[in-house]
């Protein structure tokens, strides 16, 4: 299975000569696993706020990389990274302030029950890490993830992303159960429905004499197709595996850090307390730094029992950029522009789709957006190959952004949080423009 929003070698027609060139050393150096975004991938050698510019200066609104979440090379964050690498890194075996000093003001933005903060590099080792130890503490060793999730890389991890494809194999204590989809759901209680869920899978994991660990969910679904209403869904499921004495993982890689609008963290949207919360890299702004925060009493058998090192986690240098970021969130109110760029860009998607019928369902939460596209608003028979060509045709304008869900049929809209309403007008009216191109009504 192909990566969502792949370029296709095989179909390299449109892709200039110097591009190809390009495309086929990478091939020969690194090798045949790795994969490009676009029919016509983009080369960009600098980036700046919310644009990415190629070796022409051409500019590209970025309406896609969370990574960068105060904006790309935000010079607070260079600055912060700049003077502690020439002061010292090195790793969390010897004392130092900047690591405590962050840990202490990253765990302030959580509810006080959470009381831990443990550093990685990645989102996915922060999400192996939580794995660890919510096995230490209940004893068990099966997960439940939702039907498309992502949720990393290792080996572990990878076993419970099977958005990778069909090819990547889940674990054999991983359990699937659907995302809880409001749009397809017949006007059903979403939250009941995953709840149910959740137990069923309770069941069938004591079945065959697993014992539940816990339950991992990306609080934006961002994977799935970003689910994100209506608000307080979640509770029930994680009352399932609480009540099967598993922990409940927030997985807040895609939606933390203030971009849903208002609240840090997509977790609070539905007033729930996580036993851990996994972070990854735009709490850096792109710099390697990610992590894991948890309440006390659910840390205290892994550290009794296991020590955790890991050479870059936490280093100062990682520690000054997070506190850059937290710096940035806060002195340009970067919470509140999500909330209302985000609402100014929602309505924007409203009227579009009063004219363009393949807009079937809008989803958003802040500046997280999802955008379904169907092929028939009765049926909702998912519109993959008018997606693909969306995607591309906003990638021509020099607009970039992806999609997701299982179908592929999902327009994934999620900007550096210093977007602008006048960005996302842009953004509009580069849509309006791509779907009349591409013939959809």
């Amino acid at each position: 299975m192909t990566m969502i929003n792949a370029y296709d070698p095989a179909d390299a027609t449109s892709v200039a000569r110097p591009e190809r060139d390009m495309i086929m050393r990478r091939q020969s150096l690194l090798g045949p696993a790795y994969r490009l975004f676009y029919a016509n991938p983009v080369h960009v050698v600098r980036g700046e706020g919310v644009w990415l510019y190629d070796p022409d200066g051409k500019a590209y609104l970025d309406v896609y990389n969370n990574v960068a979440c105060v904006g790309h090379c935000h010079p607070h964050v260079v600055a912060a990274l700049a003077k502690q690498a020439s002061l010292l890194n090195t790793h969390t075996r010897y004392l130092h302030e900047t690591v405590l000093d962050y840990a202490e003001r990253l765990l302030d933005y959580f509810p006080a029950e959470i009381g831990h903060v443990m550093f990685t590099c990645t989102g996915s080792e922060a999400n192996d890490l939580a794995l660890r130890v919510a096995k230490a503490h209940t004893g068990g060793t099966g997960f439940i993830i939702t039907d498309f999730a992502y949720h990393g890389v290792t080996e572990a991890i990878a076993g419970m992303s099977p958005s990778l494809g069909p090819a990547m194999m889940l674990g054999e204590h991983v359990r699937k159960v659907p995302a809880p989809d409001a749009y397809r759901g017949g006007g059903r209680d979403v939250g009941r429905d995953l709840a149910d869920n959740v137990r069923k899978a309770i069941d069938d994991m004591r079945e065959k004499g697993i014992k539940p660990a816990g339950l991992l969910v990306d609080t934006i679904f961002s994977s799935d197709g970003v689910f994100t209403d209506p608000q307080g869904f979640l509770s029930g499921a994680v009352d399932a595996i609480h009540e099967a004495g598993g922990l409940f993982i927030a997985d807040e890689v895609q939606p933390g850090f203030g971009r849903t609008g208002e609240r840090m963290w997509g977790f609070q949207r539905h007033g729930i307390l996580p036993d851990l919360v996994t972070l990854g890299k735009p709490m850096g702004n792109g710099h390697p730094i990610a992590g894991m925060a948890a309440r006390p009493e659910i840390l205290a058998e892994f550290g009794r029992r296991l020590r955790y090192f890991n050479t870059f986690g936490g280093n100062p240098v990682s520690a000054a950029a997070g506190m850059a970021v937290l710096d940035i969130i806060e002195g340009e109110k970067l919470r509140d522009n999500a909330r209302i760029v985000g609402a100014h860009l929602r309505t924007g998607l409203e009227n579009l789709a009063q004219r363009y019928e393949i807009i079937g369902d809008i989803r958003s939460a802040g500046l997280f957006v999802g955008v379904e596209l169907v092929r028939c608003r009765a049926s909702k028979d998912p519109a993959r190959d008018e997606t693909a060509r969306v995607v591309n045709g906003l990638r021509e304008r020099r607009v970039l952004i992806s999609a997701a869900g299982p179908s592929a049929n999902i327009l994934k809209i999620r900007p550096p949080l210093v977007f602008s309403k006048d960005n996302a007008d842009l953004f509009l009216t580069a849509l309006d423009e791509t779907l009349a191109e591409v013939g959809v009504s």
